[in-house]
């Protein structure tokens, strides 16, 4: 079997995209683990009301933690310089501006750049849109890091969405475990394979006709 790339490896790939001074909202699973690679000068944004905190606190720094610095999804950061805290209406105020970069999870995403990242079935799949919605359609740029397919082998990436969606036409980047695809008006673009990965091996497990870039490389780090 093909060997994929780990999700702290997906995480890192998408960190590259980032430069200093943006402001970048994380979502839950793999977009956290950006926040472990980032360039120095980009500022976090929170959606329970905080804008600039430092790094997250691994498991093994629990002890450091302040009780009152913790994220929408409850992880601890530490204090970052000029770090400050607002409201509800400001933080969303701030998500819905389009100057924000929206790095997300993805359970499908469409040729077209429709996002589904939450769905109704319960389990482990199930939740609640929250701010999902805002964060895709209110950002400046949307990256979506996910698997490239599910645990059954079905493709991530589709024609169409077949889970509810989160947003229509908002993915910038895709970002998996065996390649970097961009989102075009004319289509989708295969611009990185992971290791070892052909173009061929990726279309084989992506729904859509896949674009070849003329500089297609590997996935560097």
């Amino acid at each position: 079997m093909k060997q994929r790339l780990e999700r702290e490896t997906i995480a890192m790939r998408a960190a590259k995209e980032l430069k200093s001074g943006d402001y970048v909202n994380l979502g839950l699973g793999i977009p956290t683990l950006c926040g472990l690679f980032v360039t120095e000068g980009v500022l976090f944004q929170s959606e329970n009301g905080v804008l600039g905190y430092g790094p997250l606190l691994l498991e093994e720094e629990i002890d450091k933690a302040d009780f009152h610095y913790y994220d929408a999804q409850g992880r601890f950061f530490s204090h970052g310089p000029g770090m400050s805290f607002f409201d509800t209406f400001t933080t969303f105020a701030m998500i819905r501006s389009g100057r924000m970069i929206s790095i997300m999870g993805g359970l499908q995403v469409s040729e077209k750049g429709d996002l589904a990242n939450w769905s109704t079935v319960g389990g482990w799949l199930g939740g609640t849109i929250g701010g999902g919605m805002d964060l895709a359609m209110g950002a400046k740029r949307v990256i979506i890091t996910m698997e490239h397919t599910t645990r059954e082998g079905k493709p991530r990436i589709v024609k169409e969405c077949t889970y509810p969606l989160t947003a229509k036409g908002c993915v910038d980047l895709i970002v998996t475990d065996i390649a970097v695809v961009e989102v075009r008006p004319q289509g989708l673009l295969l611009k990185e394979v992971a290791p070892g990965w052909t173009a061929e091996e990726v279309q084989a497990l992506t729904e859509p006709k896949l674009a070849i870039a003329p500089d297609l490389k590997e996935i560097e780090l």
